[in-house]
């Protein structure tokens, strides 16, 4: 898999932030995920959060999973917000593809919504589940220099639902 440079990442997480704003904008949970192609820059697919168990990454993995054959997968990065939980890391596993590049950690996120009962995080972080399996799946992140940016929408919103 060719190598991501700094530069594809923030370009890309700050275009997944994109999705999640409008994720939010639909009355949904602001969380975004995109697929890339190979290259590193083209965007075969994006996906906002649905809803407390079709999360974005796990709902674009299978998606990309019935669309792309293992190995089209394998060269592919999702491109996530925030670090994927123990479910999504699983489907990202599962699904095939080969590079998984997040902006926000899992316990930033928990700072922010706490116990709240539509998300209650787990604290698992994604390169310990991938650990276990039996490839390699390559993970970036966080990215601290997007953490304000990424955090942003989600300042105030868990508060008010």
């Amino acid at each position: 898999m060719p190598p991501l440079s700094p530069e594809q990442a923030l370009q890309a997480l700050r275009r997944a932030n994109e999705v999640a704003r409008r994720a939010m904008a639909e009355g949904r949970h602001p969380f975004g995920a995109l697929l890339l192609g190979a290259d590193g820059v083209t965007v075969l697919a994006e996906q906002g959060n649905i809803d407390t168990v079709n999360h974005a990454e796990s709902t674009l993995a299978r998606e990309a999973a019935a669309r792309w054959s293992p190995a089209e997968l394998a060269q592919c990065t999702l491109v996530t917000t925030f670090e994927p939980c123990a479910m999504c890391a699983g489907t990202i596993y599962w699904a095939g593809i080969g590079r998984v590049v997040y902006g926000a950690s899992e316990t930033d996120l928990l700072s922010l919504t706490g116990d709240h009962p539509e998300n209650p995080t787990l604290d698992l972080p994604c390169r310990e589940v991938f650990s276990c399996g039996q490839r390699a799946v390559q993970v970036l992140g966080p990215f601290a220099t997007l953490r304000e940016e990424l955090l942003a929408p989600h300042q105030g919103f868990w508060a008010a639902r």
